[in-house]
């Protein structure tokens, strides 16, 4: 399976949820580091998404937290992946469409 059709029909509301989509991100992981690599470096990415992404992995590598790793051993460390969890999960969409289609069709060939 191609990074192409993981991406179609996203958007669809009547859509019934895929149980083998974390299993497919997983395959295809290598492939999404490539896809946010290229499009952190995109310049017609807006710096919004690009400053989200970032802070939350500044965040989470940080040894500075909201709620200490320490003192709260597993919310501490759940903070930090709920946080990278959810920048990871909307800087696609917050990313001009063209653009991420673009960069998936070239990984998709092999570039």
């Amino acid at each position: 399976m191609r990074l192409e059709q993981l991406f179609r029909g996203r958007g669809e509301p009547d859509r019934p949820p895929d149980p083998t989509m974390p299993l497919r991100f997983l395959i295809h992981l290598p492939n999404f580091v490539r896809l946010y690599w290229r499009l952190l470096h995109d310049k017609r990415v807006p710096l919004f998404p690009k400053a989200l992404l970032v802070a939350a992995i500044a965040y989470a590598i940080s040894p500075i937290d909201l709620l200490s790793d320490f003192s709260l051993p597993i919310i501490g460390v759940l903070d930090d992946v709920a946080l990278l969890g959810l920048a990871i999960r909307y800087f696609i969409p917050l990313c001009p469409r063209n653009v991420v289609e673009e960069h998936v069709k070239l990984i998709d060939g092999g570039e």
